[in-house]
């Protein structure tokens, strides 16, 4: 059965994009589900958030067409996979913009039985609505949206699901948003509380009903080359991601 695909979309930089992925992935491969992060990102943050590093393949060679079977490779926690990231990547970018039907090689390379064996594959994206973005949300099934709790997060979460709706249009008919993720809650500030009360009130169920705390064990963690739930299972970030992967799995 071919696994469900969620990609971490927000065109904004710093919202948690990358920790919800790799939290999210390490919860549900904890909780017994073979997982699979694809790092879209030239950063490469996801990769080396799980201890890694592309030293040879990476999702460059995913893009010009090599089997996903050869490029996913295990990280060292159970259940739980990765096609790592470099900065090369930016060059893949570049050449999908000018491919034709560039914007589907990602949906392709994880078509048919490529994802077999996995429960869940989830697609970590650049913060930028570029090729590498759309490649992703042609490709999933679903998008996570994380949104700090900010005073433009409205603003921008607008343009963002009109973006997500164009893709629906014209490249990927079965998309959908998974939900809207709040991330960095800082609950001692009226600004967070603001910013939650106006999400729930235009987006409604659509906005997961856990939202993720700014924690400085979660952002010690990547340092490390850990998830949170490795790191510091006790701390309010890991204990925020586990509900999160449970509230994912019932909305599956």
């Amino acid at each position: 059965m071919p696994a469900r695909i969620y990609a971490l979309a927000n065109q904004k930089g710093g919202v948690g994009k990358t920790t919800t992925a790799v939290n999210l992935a390490a919860c549900l491969a904890e909780a017994g589900e073979r997982c699979l992060l694809v790092d879209l990102d030239p950063q490469a943050n996801a990769t080396s958030g799980l201890g890694q590093r592309a030293n040879g393949h990476s999702t460059h060679d995913l893009l010009d067409g090599a089997p996903l079977r050869e490029l996913a490779r295990p990280t060292g926690f159970p259940n739980l996979d990765i096609v790592p990231s470099k900065p090369d990547l930016a060059a893949a970018a570049v050449q999908l913009s000018t491919r034709a039907g560039g914007e589907r090689y990602l949906a392709d390379a994880l078509a048919g039985a490529a994802t077999d064996g996995y429960g869940y594959v989830f697609l970590d994206c650049p913060p930028a609505f570029g090729p590498l973005t759309v490649n992703a949300l042609a490709a999933a099934d679903r998008v996570i949206v994380p949104v700090q709790a900010e005073y433009y997060a409205l603003e921008g979460l607008s343009q963002l699901l009109g973006s997500i709706n164009l893709v629906k249009a014209r490249l990927n008919p079965g998309l959908a948003v998974a939900g809207i993720l709040l991330t960095m809650v800082d609950g001692r500030t009226r600004l967070a509380a603001d910013v939650e009360e106006e999400l729930r009130r235009h987006f409604g169920d659509l906005v997961f009903t856990t939202s993720v705390p700014r924690s400085v064990r979660l952002a010690e963690a990547p340092s490390h080359g850990l998830p949170a739930i490795a790191y510091d299972r006790r701390s309010s970030g890991a204990q925020a991601y586990w509900k999160v992967a449970m509230e994912l799995v019932d909305r599956s």
